[in-house]
This record gives C-alpha cells, structure tokens and sequence, in this order.
C-alpha cells in the first residue's frame, strides 16, 4: 500500500504565495506535496489593474489560469481552488471540500495571504467574468467623467492618474494624497520625479489632506457632486477612484491562540504576522507555520521583489526541517524598490539610498518602452501558460 503523501499547504496565490510554491515544488522530496490554497479562480495580474481598469480591450488578459504553476515539478502538486477560513495547528478549514473534506492537514503551512486593496486595485469576486465585467464597467465610467478625483497617492493613485490624462488629455484629473508627499516610504527625489511628470500632464494634486469617504460610498452616475477634505475644502467631481492602501488578510488566524503572554501571533500594531527572521512564526509553538510576502511583519516595504526572495528562504528552510537539518536561512534585507509606470511609454525604476553600502542618494532608471498591454503576453508565459491564439487570453 503506498505511503500518504505529507501535505506542505500555501495559502494565498498571488505573486509571493505562487512563487513560494513553485520553489518547495522544485525542492520537496517525493514523500511531499504542495497545495497552493486559493479562492480565485486565475491568477490576478495586480500590476495591471490600475492600467485596465481605465484602458480599455486588455483587461481579460489580467487573469490567468492556474494551470501550468506547478508545470514541469511532478503530478501530484496541485492548486485548490478554495477559501482558508482558519488555521489550526496542523491542518487548514476551507469554505468548500477538496478531495472529500473541508479540513486540510499539513506538516507545514505557509501563509501568503497578502493584503486587500480596494477596487480598482484589487478585485471582490473570485471569477474571471465577474472581474473583467467590473473593470470594463470602470473604463466606462471613466470614459463619461469630465473630472476625475483620485484618493491616494501611492503607486496605484499616481499610475492610473498619469494614464488617465495620457489617455484623456481634457478631462480634469486631481490625486488628494493624506501624507505630505506622493509616494511616501520612498526617497523625497521619486515625490519630486512624479511631481514633475504631474506637471509636464497637466495634473492637480493635494498633500497633508484625505478624502472623505462618505458610508454610502461616491456616486457612479456621471453627474457633478462635492466631495470633502480632511482640511476643510470641498471639491467638484463626476468620479472618485480609491487608491487608499492596504488592509492586511489576517482573518484566518483569528483562531490561533498563542502561547505567549506578552506577544499574540498578530502584530495589532498594523496586522501583520509576527516573524523571526526565518519567516517561521515567532511563537515557538508554530515553528512549522511560515508568513511571506506583504502579510509577513518584516519591516520591508510591500511589494514583490522583496516577497520573492523571501519566498526562497522560506522553501530552503522547509527542505531543512524535512531533511532533519535546523531552518537557518534568514530574509534579506534591501531597500524600498518599485517598478512605476507613468503613462503608457514612459516608466521608472527607483531604489532607496541602501544606506548599509553607504549610498546617499537613490538609484533612478528612466525608461520609455513601456507597452500599452504592459507585455502581459510575458507574464502568462512565466505561470506556464503559451499563447498561441489571442482567444486564448479569454480562458
């Protein structure tokens, strides 16, 4: 009779919890497989969404099928397709069943949840149809407004606010950003970069104040309404686009008691899982839990690079145990870094000062090679899907 296969469970299939993965399934023994827990139903190509939710005929292809993660790692590593609503000590309660039942075991869990963000940046529903049929209905929107307010200005607020007047040079844009500059945890060079961009479009913004956001949400109906300010001015609107932050996704840990009396396994400072620099939860009773990627207390700026590489330490360190050696791979720590889109060609790469290797000043890339689909054709080809067809992009 063959021997079970022993579960190794990552919850959450962005881009962090995908690659995490993708490395344990190159690295695990035959003895063990990897189930990649997630409730969509493809892929979501997050980068794009602030691109496709104001550029129209592009926006099937932000959602990608699963089918070809585990491409080329063995046959019995699988995604399922379901939502984790508690964590126990061994094993994972989904909101449906796989394979006969809704509790999962594992030997090891890797949380990837990540963090929510409000639509356009993040979508609300699970299926393809339903999130294609929400940005199309956005681009509408947006296509009717003769002024626009954005509320943020972070990387989502700034990106769909440069494409916006690219795209529609005569309609008013303005970006309401609560910090004292756009872009904030970045050096004050990228604030005064986008400022310049800001200016060459002919976009407004606001610093030090936030928009109100009435219980009932903003009008979608293409006619002029007030909207307030946290400093005491209103201004006139025919749409509001929330680019407001990050919420992190840590309700299904809400049932996991800790074993210290000092230090739940929430951060409730911020809502983060508290770490040791293994990635392992830092209450010892959880060795074999991991945290990776933006739902990780790790200090780090949100973002992918940093997730990624924290996702290698993560199946080093899960190889180890299984082999009986000690976890001893620690996360790297490296500058805030993004990759910033500012209109449909033009582009930037920036990068803190890495004050550790003595530099003063950030490192800057200007590009002007941007492409209008953000070479999305690319991305379903590193998830293992080949186009042949552009039919095929509806899948």
């Amino acid at each position: 009779m063959a021997t079970p296969l022993r579960n190794i469970v990552v919850v959450g299939g962005s881009y962090v919890g995908k690659t995490a993965a993708q490395e344990l399934a190159r690295r695990m023994p035959d003895t063990h497989r990897v189930l990649l827990v997630e409730p969509h139903s493809h892929f979501h190509h997050l980068f794009t969404f602030p691109r496709f939710a104001v550029i129209p005929g592009h926006e099937h292809k932000a959602f990608i099928p699963y089918t070809g993660i585990f491409a080329n790692t063995g046959l019995h590593h699988a995604v399922v397709q379901a939502r984790a609503l508690s964590v126990q000590s061994h094993q994972v309660h989904l909101d449906r069943e796989w394979q006969g039942s809704k509790n999962l075991p594992f030997d090891y869990l890797v949380v990837a949840t990540g963090t929510r963000l409000i639509p356009p940046g993040g979508m609300t529903r699970d299926d393809k149809l339903s999130s294609v049929d929400y940005l199309q209905k956005h681009q509408a929107y947006v296509r009717r407004s003769r002024s626009i307010l954005i509320a943020g200005g972070g990387a989502v607020g700034v990106q769909m606010a440069t494409d916006l007047k690219e795209r529609y040079p005569d309609k008013e844009i303005t970006v309401a950003q609560s910090r004292a500059q756009l872009m904030p945890g970045f050096h004050e060079e990228l604030h005064r970069l986008v400022k310049d961009r800001f200016d060459e479009l002919g976009i407004k913004f606001i610093t030090g104040a936030r928009v109100v956001i009435p219980e009932t949400g903003f009008p979608t109906n293409g006619q002029s309404f007030k909207v307030s300010l946290t400093n005491g001015t209103q201004l006139t609107t025919d749409f509001v686009i929330l680019a407001t932050g990050q919420i992190p996704n840590n309700t299904l840990l809400r049932d996991l008691p800790s074993t210290s009396t000092s230090e739940s396994v929430i951060n409730p400072d911020n809502g983060y899982i508290r770490i040791k620099p293994t990635m392992q939860f830092l209450d010892p009773q959880y060795s074999h839990l991991f945290a990776v990627g933006d739902i990780a207390d790790t200090g780090l700026r949100k973002a992918a690079r940093p997730g990624a590489a924290q996702a290698a330490v993560v199946a080093q360190n899960i190889q180890a145990m299984i082999e009986g050696r000690s976890p001893h791979e620690v996360f790297p720590r490296m500058p805030a870094a993004i990759h910033l889109t500012l209109g449909m060609k033009y582009n930037v790469i920036f990068r803190n000062p890495n004050v550790d290797e003595g530099q003063t000043g950030p490192s800057v890339l200007k590009q002007d090679n941007g492409q209008e689909d953000m070479n999305v054709e690319a991305f379903w080809q590193r998830l293992g899907v080949n186009i042949t067809n552009t039919k095929e992009y509806h899948l």
